[in-house]
């Protein structure tokens, strides 16, 4: 990959997790019992809220440090999977799922082409990520 392709998948990179950190905290703001019970209300078991704003955080951390990008992108493209057909797919393409399709692409593209620059993980793990 060339240097010019290495800075924007790292700019992709940390925005995708400053955007999944910043969801995750406010599922956790004011109590995530707001979110169990909101998750309840529209048919999703209450426990998944615990999991999908630990994703959000822990993930949008490790995106932000390069950390294991390609399983947490994995877990975040699922997460957005879910976001679209359980919740905004009903709502349509601009009012609904626009911003869940774009964040689940840019997952996708991490998945395939990982994020080497200013990664974490390559000093860690050798460049394995």
């Amino acid at each position: 990959m060339s240097n010019r392709n290495e800075i924007g998948t790292l700019l992709l990179r940390v925005v995708l997790g400053i955007v999944f950190l910043a969801h995750g905290a406010s599922k956790f703001q004011g109590g995530i019992g707001n979110t169990v019970g909101w998750f309840e209300s529209i048919g999703i078991p209450g426990f998944l809220a615990y999991a999908v704003g630990t994703i959000e955080v822990v993930g949008g951390i490790a995106l932000i440090l390069g950390i294991g990008t390609r399983v947490v992108s994995v877990l975040l493209g699922i997460i957005m999977l879910g976001a679209i057909f359980t919740v905004n797919l009903p709502a349509g393409f601009l009012n609904g799922y626009v911003l869940d399709l774009v964040l689940l692409v840019l997952a996708v593209h991490m998945v395939l082409n990982g994020s080497k620059l200013l990664s974490l993980g390559q000093v860690v793990f050798k460049g394995k990520d």
